[in-house]
């Protein structure tokens, strides 16, 4: 008997399988193929064409699969005609459309409700002013829809029939109130849009229905496999690493650098808002919240593919991964010397700026290219301890983080961030941990375990703990405190004319 997890992602998509006992049985990937335009919009249709392939595929050579859990990326939403077919791409939360639509619902509910009722503070990169603007711009083609999903339940609706919607993936739209864990009808009815278009919202985890049949046949699957609701991907990689309790966080680096912390109802909320830190309800009426930069392993990619492309072509050639080889000579002593401010594509929280730039300060003839390396990790972590410093304003008080992601396998930014935020870091053996985290939950609504403990300790195996190297952070310390500086020093420096 098997379990498998889907983790719907904006430039491809996985499917991870597993025995109920824990062990691993395959694991396929797919990137999307010319589904992404110029514009940052995304074809939906190309998106359930690659989930079949690696459902399919994965589901080859194994034991028949009783459960799939499905988690994905949130905002974009997914406009279905009566035919279940998608009218149009989909826009994801960088293409800048909405802003008008968002600044009218400012100016009606007033930015603090809108927060209160939403967990959210306003932006264009949610759901609600995407689909207000597709409704004022194309009425005719919204004329033909009759349902709105997100991705995570537009492929739970296309392997199952049934369309709902779990909190977490909910709460992105900007139009779900976290405090009666149900859409608003005061903010739908100012947006225009019927309730009915909406999917049911459910709990974390909840069974949405058996495989279609004919999509069983097609894919291979066992009819009686059950699809079950997981949550948004990086609720999915809290629990993928045994993240379900108060003071525990996971670290996802990826693309973006994410901290994901789990806290109590009691938590001050204020901080959280001024913070634009979201307010997401999690397993047993927690919450968890988003503290991200949206430059984490883009920056190594960055200095891979900008700075020493042709290093890297030689890597390769002798069949090398250039990350490990940049690792290895990283000189992991001391600090670099130098600051980044990993504002790459723009400042995440806590200040959410789109207009604010990266930054590489401290360059001397003498600085190499390997403290330019190191100094781009020390930059997204020291963004990350600035946010922990604002969470704990709230009361948000981290102990444990757990690591995941593709930056999960490196040892020296691992210590390195043990050493900057000062708590000990665990690696897991399974560095991929949103497809672990649905195979966990859908094996929790189909009662192969009686709990979430008991799934940890089937699937959450802990490899290394970093510990924090006391001499060390007091030196990262120091160049912490002249980081603080960098946002406010380059965002003067940058301004134009017309905003003197």
């Amino acid at each position: 008997m098997a379990i498998a997890g889907i983790d719907i992602g904006t430039t491809g998509c996985k499917c991870t399988v597993y025995d109920r006992e824990g062990h691993f049985l395959s694991e396929v990937y797919r990137e999307y193929k010319n589904g992404m335009t110029e514009n940052y919009r995304l074809d939906p249709s190309l998106v359930w064409d690659n989930t079949k392939t690696v459902l399919r595929e994965a589901a080859k050579g194994v034991e028949p699969i009783t459960a799939i859990g499905v988690t994905s990326f949130g905002e974009a939403v997914v406009l279905l005609d009566g035919n279940d077919k998608p009218l149009t791409y989909s826009m994801l939360y960088t293409d800048p459309s909405g802003g008008e639509q968002c600044e009218r619902l400012v100016r009606h509910f007033g930015k603090e409700n809108l927060s209160q009722i939403t967990g959210l503070n306003p932006s264009p990169m949610y759901s609600i002013p995407k689909i207000m603007y597709i409704k004022e711009t194309q009425p005719e083609l919204f004329k033909q829809c009759e349902k709105v999903c997100l991705f995570g339940d537009f492929i739970i609706y296309m392997l199952c029939g049934v369309l709902q919607i779990d909190y977490s993936l909910a709460s992105r739209t900007m139009a779900f109130d976290i405090n009666f864990l149900e859409w608003s009808e005061s903010i739908l009815k100012f947006a225009g849009i019927d309730s009915n278009l909406l999917p049911n919202p459910v709990q974390i985890g909840s069974k949405a229905g058996k495989i279609r049949k004919g999509t069983a046949l097609e894919l291979g699957i066992w009819e009686e496999a059950v699809i079950v609701s997981g949550c948004h991907d990086q609720v999915a990689a809290a629990i993928g690493t045994g993240v379900y309790k108060a003071g525990m966080a996971v670290d996802g680096t990826g693309t973006v650098e994410c901290i994901t912390p789990v806290f109590g109802r009691d938590t001050h909320r204020e901080p959280l808002y001024r913070g634009s830190y979201a307010i997401v309800p999690f397993l047993d009426r927690q919450f968890v919240t988003y503290a991200f930069s949206f430059t984490g392993g883009a920056l190594l990619k960055w200095y891979r593919d900008k700075l020493a492309f042709v290093e890297t072509d030689t890597i390769r050639k002798l069949g090398a991964n250039p990350y490990d080889f940049f690792n290895g000579q990283v000189d992991a002593s001391k600090p670099s010397g130098l600051l980044v401010l990993p504002h790459f594509a723009g400042a995440a929280t806590p200040y959410m700026d789109p207009e604010s730039r990266g930054a590489i300060i401290g360059l001397t003839t003498e600085t190499t290219r390997m403290q330019i390396y190191q100094a781009l990790m020390e930059g997204v972590t020291y963004e990350m301890a600035l946010n922990m410093e604002r969470l704990s304003e709230a009361g948000i008080e981290i102990h444990m983080i757990r690591a995941t992601g593709g930056g999960a396998a490196s040892d020296v930014w691992l210590q390195m961030k043990a050493d900057i935020l000062n708590k000990p870091i665990v690696s897991l053996r399974a560095t991929q941990s949103g497809t672990l985290g649905c195979i966990m939950l859908a094996g929790l609504a189909c009662e192969l375990y009686e709990s979430i403990e008991e799934a940890e300790q089937i699937f959450v195996k802990v490899n290394r703990t970093y510990t924090p190297n006391p001499d060390k952070h007091e030196q990262y310390k120091k160049w912490l405190q002249k980081y603080k500086k960098c946002y406010d020093a380059v965002k003067t420096v940058l301004k134009t004319k017309e905003e003197d």
